[in-house]
């Protein structure tokens, strides 16, 4: 088991020390990795049609991930930086890859790209791209992706994107992980036909339900064997993480992250001891 930390954004309040400190500890307490969540914006929810459902606002701070992750590839030597998930529908493919290559290449290979379509209509909106065809965007952007990534030079016609003989250089020196997050069948087909993992979020029972769908789907895809899962977890005490994380551990599961966010800690320093007592008790 793999385990690592979610950085936690909302209650950072967008503190770039914090950001520094918590990338730190990360590596020097032991932990695997550091996962990002990723918005590009804020929305009020108020008034909306149709309604924006998902748990942040306009009032709830991020970072940049790829941003912050080059800042703090050059503070670390050792941990993974993951983005959990990026919403790459949203985005240029091509300028994706040229960011996710630098970054790869500056941070010496330690670059995991978690994947999805979101739910911020707005963000989407704001962004010049279409909401309704997110899910086709994200499949030919895999693509996109992994042949700029590859290949000397790449042309390629479809329904989102065209490229006609052009490349990236450099390109990274190895194949970037490519994990997917979100909870619908859609998610869970894409993973098992071209991811490398999967990233999930909510109850353990619920949790453990999708895994064996996403199980059903790699071993049906030929895929199964090296496919990651990755739980976010999320509980009120340190005892109650290292118990999921066991349970995770007994459910196949391959790696977790610590959630710190949500639990009433208002200070850099109450993270850090929450994460310090978690690696603890996980030994």
């Amino acid at each position: 088991m793999r385990v690592g930390v979610v950085y936690p954004q909302i209650e950072l309040r967008g503190d770039p020390e914090s950001l520094r400190r918590i990338g730190i500890a990360t590596e020097q307490l032991g932990f695997d990795h550091l996962l990002m969540y990723d918005h590009v914006l804020g929305a009020e929810h108020a008034d909306r049609t149709p309604p924006l459902t998902g748990p942040y606002t306009e009032h709830d701070p991020f970072h940049d991930p790829l941003i912050a992750f080059a800042h703090l590839a050059a503070l670390t030597a050792r941990i993974e930086l993951v983005t959990g998930v990026l919403i790459l529908p949203q985005r240029q493919a091509a300028l994706v890859a040229r960011q996710c290559a630098d970054l790869d290449l500056l941070s010496g290979g330690r670059l995991r790209l978690g994947l999805g379509t979101g739910w911020n209509y707005v963000e989407y909106d704001s962004l010049g791209t279409d909401f309704a065809t997110r899910g086709a965007r994200l499949d030919e952007q895999v693509d996109v992706l992994r042949r700029l990534w590859t290949e000397p030079l790449v042309s390629f016609s479809g329904r989102h994107h065209r490229i006609e003989r052009a490349n990236i250089l450099p390109r990274p020196n190895r194949p970037i992980p490519l994990w997917f997050g979100g909870w619908s069948e859609p998610a869970f087909r894409r993973a098992a036909r071209v991811g490398d993992g999967f990233i999930y979020a909510g109850s353990l029972n619920r949790v453990t339900a999708a895994k064996a769908r996403i199980d059903e789907l790699t071993a049906a895809a030929g895929t199964a064997e090296g496919f990651g899962h990755e739980l976010a977890v999320r509980a009120d005490s340190p005892d109650e993480v290292a118990g999921v994380i066991d349970a995770w551990t007994e459910a196949g599961g391959t790696h977790a992250s610590v959630v710190t966010m949500g639990l009433g800690l208002d200070s850099t320093e109450a993270h850090l001891d929450f994460i310090a007592s978690v690696k603890q008790r996980l030994g």
